[in-house]
């Protein structure tokens, strides 16, 4: 490390220009998120008393965003990135109160708000894949362990506060009216980008978008490194999707518990994830970004076990603990290597096609856990147990002891512009 490089601390960290705001950004955003994830499950429940409607709600709220992904990279690419990420804050906030108007006036049918969520999904890769994309070009390599465990962190954050405040705002104000506390905090985090400056970076463009977003999809399909998280995260996500229903289930029929203590499972495991990101992000990960994804896996099949045969809300915090520590090492690989292994001229492109590829899993898990769980609690903990072993053969057979980097990116400048 040369004597101009800053040491990479934390706190040289959050020196560098635009990285706190932007992750303060995130967080609120992330929050709304967490949030919301919860907040729209219970809203179903109570108004049309359907786990299997609560599945396949979270599989709109997601799916169309993941379709659109590449023109999304695309956009991300041809810079404004921070003027996107704000435009889908704005349209998830604009989605909760269209959500809570309609409701209140009696015109929500099931169908339009699959509809409602399924619009407001369009614009989730730009805040998704333009948050992270914009790590490697204002933090310096030497930092990008610790910003990754901060950028996991926030997340943790999120799951802290999201789930534990909303299930708090149900018990105090009802389902309907809760989901305007995630559109103000939407809000929040779009008023947070305004201004905000961030350097320039080099772009490889075939001067069309559509043609620009399909070449970002081929660039992940012959990326290895790329293609190891699509697989290994995909069928991950898909066992974590089957939380988002499951535990409300669990906690509400099984454990006859409350909203509340469901907001604060989440919380448990949020906690225990902040801790162990911020102890990963202390670790070199170059080189162990398989270990580091296989530890995260095995740590997450034993909390899911643990959670199919909770009988007290003690032992499902336990496994809620486990899960959160997992998150740690799997979230610190996993970032680590993307960035590694993507050129910084594709990062637009390449984090929202990898991203949403990675993230597919947890809708089809939700929708999937619907049926299931209206069945049996314990299989549908079961089944995502499976699941979540199986994503351990991804790192396990197609990452190499010592992960290869296709490219080896460049120090970020950090003369900033408009």
């Amino acid at each position: 490390m040369s004597a101009m490089q800053p040491s990479p601390s934390y706190r040289a960290l959050f020196a560098v220009p635009g990285f706190a705001r932007l992750m303060a950004s995130a967080l609120f955003a992330r929050t709304a998120n967490m949030m919301t994830a919860l907040l729209i499950v219970l809203f179903v429940l109570d108004r049309y008393h359907s786990p299997q409607l609560s599945g396949v709600v979270v599989l709109f709220s997601v799916v169309p965003g993941l379709v659109l992904s590449p023109l999304a990279g695309a956009l991300l690419d041809r810079g404004a990135r921070t003027l996107l990420i704000g435009l889908d804050y704005g349209a998830g906030a604009a989605a909760m109160l269209l959500v809570v108007l309609l409701a209140r006036g009696g015109m929500l049918p099931p169908w339009l708000l699959i509809v409602v969520v399924a619009i407001s999904s369009l614009t989730a890769p730009l805040s998704n894949s333009g948050t992270r994309s914009l790590f490697p070009v204002i933090v310096p390599r030497a930092m990008w362990d610790r910003a990754n465990a901060v950028d996991s962190g926030a997340y943790v954050v999120a799951t802290v506060v999201g789930p534990g405040l909303g299930g708090l705002v149900v018990a105090l104000v009802g389902p309907s009216a809760a989901l305007l506390l995630p559109a103000g905090i939407w809000a929040g985090a779009a008023l947070l980008l305004i201004g905000l400056r961030m350097p320039r970076s080099h772009t490889e463009s075939s001067g069309g978008i559509v043609r620009d977003a399909w070449d970002g999809l081929a660039y992940v399909v012959r990326n290895r490194g790329l293609r190891a998280l699509a697989v290994t995260l995909s069928v991950f996500n898909m066992g974590f999707g089957f939380i988002t229903v499951g535990l409300p289930v669990l906690v509400l029929s099984r454990l006859h518990g409350t909203s509340v203590q469901v907001g604060i499972l989440f919380a448990v495991m949020g906690g225990a994830g902040i801790v162990a990101g911020l102890l990963a992000g202390r670790l070199d990960s170059e080189g162990r970004e398989r270990e580091f994804m296989l530890a995260g896996c095995a740590g997450s099949v034993v909390g899911m076990l643990l959670l199919a045969f909770s009988g007290s809300l003690l032992l499902a915090a336990v496994a809620m603990a486990i899960l959160g520590l997992a998150n740690g090492p799997l979230d610190i690989g996993l970032f680590s290597l993307r960035q590694r292994v993507t050129d910084p001229a594709w990062l637009g492109r390449a984090f929202a096609v990898s991203m949403s590829l990675n993230f597919l899993g947890y809708p089809l898990g939700s929708a999937i856990s619907g049926p299931v769980v209206a069945r049996s609690v314990t299989a549908t903990f079961l089944v995502a147990t499976v699941v979540v072993a199986l994503s351990g053969l991804g790192p396990l057979l197609m990452l190499p002891r010592s992960a290869e980097r296709a490219v080896t990116a460049p120090e970020p400048e950090l003369t900033h512009s408009a």
